[in-house]
């Protein structure tokens, strides 16, 4: 699901835009005169909901400005068509890439939406196929629909997930091969990556990306950063997070203030190893 209601209590995000790219980032627009860092990933880097999202506070404690690439509920996809941001990576001395799920690109199986990667477009025939029964005109979101595909047949869902996955670190690998700056992979969550075994659910926080999928692509980063939030972080609530008064819900499930912190004091105990600029 996306969140696009703004009403009373809700953040000013200020937007803004960069180059000839048609994608919208959370502002204060940012100059690359300096070094800087920049900060690649979905919803949680983009800090929906939360007044200092971790890239604001790593630019406050780390010395450097960083520039927030965060998209609402990005996959690999948006930033493998957006040479600009890839530009803007390019010319970072560290840009942190997070691990984002499996769920938001276009693959063997459906079609998502070039920017709003989260919107589902439309089944291939093989997908239509393996689920006969299910009316694939009544989805908008690609987890709401991968998520109605598995109440179907979880059996039948294996193959989904498989092909997802497959795309997936095929996608990761692309995008960090297309960023010529030294890369931090970042994880964050409330646990560490789940075995293969487990993560075959598109209930979990980060759609079906394993352990086994992150190691993977670790020789082509320059480090990997795995963050598990504390008790605290994840026991805060909403009660610290701005948002309208239709928003509660989807508030509640994504990252609060403590929890970004706790992001950007771990990349900034990194920095020292892989920034030399």
């Amino acid at each position: 699901m996306t969140y696009a209601y703004s009403g009373e209590g809700s953040l000013d995000y200020y937007p803004c835009q960069y180059g000839a790219s048609k994608l919208v980032f959370r502002g204060p627009k940012k100059g690359f005169a300096r070094p800087y860092i920049a900060a690649i990933g979905g919803t949680e880097t983009y800090g929906k909901f939360v007044q200092n999202p971790f890239a604001k506070v790593l630019e406050e404690i780390g010395g450097r400005g960083v520039v927030n690439l965060g998209l609402m509920n990005a996959g690999p996809d948006v930033f493998l068509n957006a040479p600009e941001v890839l530009e803007i990576a390019s010319g970072a001395v560290l840009t942190v890439v997070q691990v984002v799920g499996a769920q938001n690109l276009s693959n063997r199986y459906y079609t998502v939406h070039p920017r709003r990667n989260d919107r589902f477009l439309r089944a291939s025939p093989e997908l239509q196929n393996l689920y006969p029964e299910v009316d694939f005109s009544e989805f908008h979101f690609t987890r709401h629909m991968l998520q109605s595909l598995f109440q179907a047949s979880p059996h039948r869902f294996v193959k989904v997930a498989a092909a997802l996955q497959a795309t997936w670190a095929q996608r990761m690998a692309q995008l960090l091969r297309a960023v010529k700056s030294p890369t931090l992979l970042l994880w964050m969550g409330d646990s560490p990556p789940k075995q293969a075994a487990v993560a075959v659910s598109p209930y979990d926080a980060t759609v079906l990306v394993n352990a086994g999928m992150i190691e993977a692509l670790r020789s082509q980063v320059t480090a990997y950063l795995e963050v598990v939030l504390s008790h605290d972080a994840i026991a805060e609530g909403v009660g610290n997070m701005s948002f309208g008064p239709m928003e509660r819900i989807c508030a509640a499930n994504v990252p609060g203030p403590i929890a970004h912190r706790e992001v950007a004091i771990a990349i900034a105990n990194a920095l020292p190893r892989l920034t030399s600029a």
